[in-house]
């Protein structure tokens, strides 16, 4: 049996990121005192998530590829506007709103607080 276990986001604040996407997700923060480093998102569907803080961590730039994603969250909801405007108030920022230049375009994309790049796409 193969199972994915849990996806990993480098970044320099763990703790900030974990919250981040542990009140998009409606999850709970899970820390460690003794690996302050390793900061884990758990009691959402779907597989855990974890920070992992990185020295002299860089962000992504999108959609360059200087600095490229290497890998991007995709997020599934009902209506566009009204998860843009609850993402927008925990931090993350508009990289491009791609169903206002495609009008067959059905998500949007975002950068966490840590830079990393995720869409939200409409159900």
């Amino acid at each position: 049996m193969r199972k994915l276990q849990m996806v990993a986001l480098d970044c320099a604040d763990p703790l900030r990121l974990a919250q981040f996407y542990a009140e998009l997700l409606g999850g709970r923060v899970v820390t460690d005192p003794e690996a302050p480093e390793w900061v884990e998102v758990h009691g959402f569907e779907g597989i855990p998530l974890a920070c992992q803080r990185v020295d002299g961590y860089r962000p992504p730039e999108w959609p360059g590829q200087d600095r490229p994603q290497q890998l991007h969250l995709d997020f599934d909801v009902d209506d566009l506007d009204t998860e843009e405007q609850r993402v927008l108030a925990l931090g993350a920022t508009v990289l491009e709103r791609t169903d206002q230049v495609r009008p067959d375009a059905n998500w949007r994309v975002y950068a966490d607080p840590a830079g990393h790049p995720f869409c939200l796409c409409r159900h």
